[in-house]
């Protein structure tokens, strides 16, 4: 089994298929370093079996005894550390980072998959390791809990190196930083997280690093990484003037402060030569503002093939193809009964 090489300030995961021998080399590189070492694959505290544990949990209500609470065994564990007030300070600490309070009070067979993971978190993290090593944090877990967890392990990162074991590229989180592969039982090179996700899933055509936008005192988008790839579909949200029009412009080549920022669009950098009509080439934009301001007195059909030569209005004669492209386009959309009805009303 090869010795990792991972450097203080790193948080890495491996990649690789089930069976690929992933496991056996984090547990080996968890037994070498002095690593903790969290396997999901048993999450359920003192119980261990797991089949004791679920017939614990289902027959609850009719157990004589009270099983212990995630806080009792929390704290027997604290107290039974190498130094039990540091670790009851970390507790403490612990259950304000992971919100655990609503917790502490439930017995452990009664905790769900989410919270039992916090608890096991917390139980490997209370005697301060420096190195966490996690085998599979999300199977299991549905979609918002799966948030949760990476938001949860991207502020633990900020003080402890994490090493992930992951089955696949989509599962990587945005605070890992390398990534080695591994098949077969060999591992391979460790790479930047970045170059390795360019190596195995589809090519980004948008990515910007470390994006900040600020206007005087008010700061509209605060370091923002992100990275759109082909095929991916994306839904942008949050409250009025939370900075998702600024996002778009910056995309869009409508905002000048784009050439001040890391910003690839299609695999070219912006303001390395590239035009703006370059960039509205390959995008289409529809938005509640253009629709206001788009006030043309024009049949609908021309408006669509207007949007071949990206103008507001039709200014050259489209060809009978392209004609042909704008009516497949309405019929795809259920209009094209209005192809030719005036966009505007002429006012009388």
């Amino acid at each position: 089994m090869e010795t990792l090489d991972i450097r203080k300030g790193e948080q890495v995961a491996l990649v690789g298929p089930n069976a690929s021998g992933k496991s056996r080399l984090a547990a080996a590189f968890a037994g070498r370093s002095g690593a903790k070492y969290i396997t999901f694959r048993d999450s359920y505290g003192a119980y261990g079996d797991r089949n004791f544990f679920m017939q614990q949990r289902w027959n609850f209500f009719t157990l004589e005894d009270d099983p212990p609470s995630a806080g009792e065994q929390l704290r027997k564990e604290a107290a039974a550390c190498r130094e039990p007030e540091a670790a009851a300070k970390r507790l403490r600490e612990l259950t304000a980072l992971f919100a655990l309070a609503p917790v502490l009070d439930k017995p452990l067979v009664t905790l769900s998959s989410g919270e039992l993971r916090k608890f096991q978190l917390t139980r490997a993290l209370l005697a301060g390791p420096e190195i966490l090593v996690i085998d599979n944090p999300y199977i299991g877990l549905d979609p918002r809990t799966r948030s949760a967890l990476t938001e949860l392990l991207g502020r633990l990162a900020a003080g402890t190196t994490l090493v992930l074991v992951l089955s696949r590229a989509a599962e990587i989180p945005p605070f890992i930083t390398h990534v080695i592969p591994v098949s077969d039982g060999e591992t391979g090179a460790k790479m930047p997280r970045e170059a390795y996700l360019d190596a195995v899933l589809p090519p980004a055509v948008i990515r910007l690093r470390d994006v900040t936008i600020r206007y005087g005192e008010r700061v509209i988008l605060s370091r923002l990484d992100w990275t759109v790839r082909a095929g991916e579909h994306w839904a942008l949200t949050g409250a009025n003037g939370s900075g998702k029009s600024t996002l778009l412009s910056l995309i869009c080549a409508d905002n000048p402060r784009a050439y001040a920022c890391d910003i690839e669009l299609f695999g070219r950098r912006r303001g390395s030569g590239e035009t703006i009509w370059d960039i509205k080439r390959n995008i289409g934009y529809v938005s509640p503002e253009l629709h206001r301001a788009f006030q043309v007195d024009a049949p609908a059909l021309d408006i669509v093939a207007s949007g071949l030569f990206d103008t507001e209005g039709l200014y050259r004669h489209p060809s009978d193809g392209q004609y042909a492209c704008a009516r497949r386009w309405m019929e795809e959309f259920g209009i094209g009964a209005t192809s030719a009805s005036a966009w505007w009303p002429v006012p009388s």
